[in-house]
């Protein structure tokens, strides 16, 4: 059963997907550091870095935000061979001019958040991208036919000068049901247009995304959930409302309850929290994050095996595939990954560990790209974290 947890401890909100008891993904939100991703605003250009090609934004935060040239010019088709025109920073963007964007990246304690003027607004089935005519399909729904039909479907229901992404809940539903979604979305971005004719000072907050709980109900509804528990009154009413525009779902109420106790969570949790994990045949990985990437090394451990020395390293390798694959979706590590896998001499065992590990991020709503094992022995493969993935069109 797959079940979505809510717990409210004060000033801390943590959202936890649980599948048969099994801790599949853990999200915090304190009060004092709500997250602002989708978020949009009207801002103004503070400063413009030529040789950086990037400027700052005032949005109304304690830091500015950065954007880079290429979140300003417009979206490119690759399928028609577009490329993105000769220009730099200085000649699209001036100090002074108010400017429409929405919050990709979450701003940092030393950085403030990345933003683009490419908006996105997510629905349920359907990505709009308003002042942009591009018309493409999640990655994950590989069906060739499958994906012709749905571009076709959403161009029928799109305005002009509109794209969207049809989403990977997209593929068993009607077209009546990806109309209502793409009629909701361009209306809910009328409003937004309408608002912003209405501002007078800037900057100024246009669109509130609700980030967290609205965006993780709206994401996993379709794949299979089955229960949503919650222990706070005000959150389980705000989710009843949200869900009776969706589809029912059973809540339940588990008032002023610690839900992390209730479903024995606990030990899950701080596993996820160490750096080394032990693993059921005695080997173990570790995980070491960094700025530049996440370093994840595999080592045979206690483990001794049974008969040759590849088939050991082999089982060690498989077995730590299954783990990482479930801690990386966790702890929602992000950006570059390189696993440290022990040496296999069988190229045919490599790329059954990649086969393997594909297939285990099959479930990961995030984004991944496995590129491979490189000269040196390396895997190498990249992630998008969840708050800046699938809800904006990457899935």
């Amino acid at each position: 059963m797959l079940e979505l947890l809510i717990n409210k401890e004060e000033k801390l909100k943590t959202i936890m997907l649980v599948e048969n008891g099994i801790l599949l993904e853990k999200h915090d939100e304190h009060e004092h550091q709500q997250r602002l991703e989708g978020n949009i605003y009207l801002g103004k250009v503070v400063n413009v870095l030529k040789g950086m090609q990037v400027a700052f934004i005032d949005i109304g935060a304690n830091r500015h935000a950065l954007i880079k040239l290429s979140d300003v010019l417009p979206k490119i088709d690759v399928t028609k061979n577009e490329t993105i025109k000769d220009t730099s920073i200085e000649k699209e963007l001036k100090v002074g001019e108010n400017i429409l964007i929405q919050i990709k990246k979450d701003g940092t304690a030393n950085k403030g958040a990345k933003v683009s003027k490419h908006i996105n607004l997510p629905g349920r089935f359907v990505v709009l991208m308003p002042d942009c005519e591009i018309v493409t399909v999640s990655q994950k729904i590989e069906n060739e036919e499958k994906r012709e039909k749905l571009v076709s479907i959403a161009k029928k229901y799109l305005a002009s000068n509109m794209g969207a992404i049809l989403r990977t809940s997209s593929q068993d539903v009607t077209e009546e049901c990806i109309k209502k979604d793409i009629e909701e979305l361009q209306e809910k971005w009328k409003q937004i247009q309408k608002k912003v004719m209405q501002i007078k000072e800037y900057p100024a907050l246009i669109y509130n995304n609700e980030a967290l709980i609205r965006r993780t109900v709206m994401d996993i509804v379709d794949r299979g959930l089955e229960k949503i528990i919650v222990n706070d009154k005000a959150i389980y009413e705000n989710i009843k409302n949200l869900l009776l525009s969706i589809k029912p779902i059973n809540v339940e109420l588990e008032e002023k309850v610690n839900l992390f106790e209730v479903y024995s969570l606990n030990n899950q949790i701080e596993k996820m929290e160490k750096r080394k994990i032990w693993l059921k045949s005695g080997a173990f990985i570790t995980i070491d994050r960094t700025e530049a990437l996440t370093a994840i090394d595999v080592n045979t451990g206690k483990y001794v095996g049974k008969r040759d020395l590849e088939e050991t390293i082999y089982n060690v390798n498989q077995e730590a595939t299954m783990e990482i694959a479930k801690q990386v979706r966790l702890r929602d590590i992000g950006g570059i990954i390189i696993i440290d896998y022990i040496d296999m001499h069988i190229e045919e065992n490599k790329k059954k560990i990649q086969e393997f590990l594909q297939e285990c991020f099959k479930k990961d709503r995030a984004k991944t790209q496995l590129i491979g094992f490189t000269k040196l022995n390396l895997f190498e493969m990249t992630r998008k974290n969840m708050c800046n993935n699938e809800y904006y069109g990457e899935d």
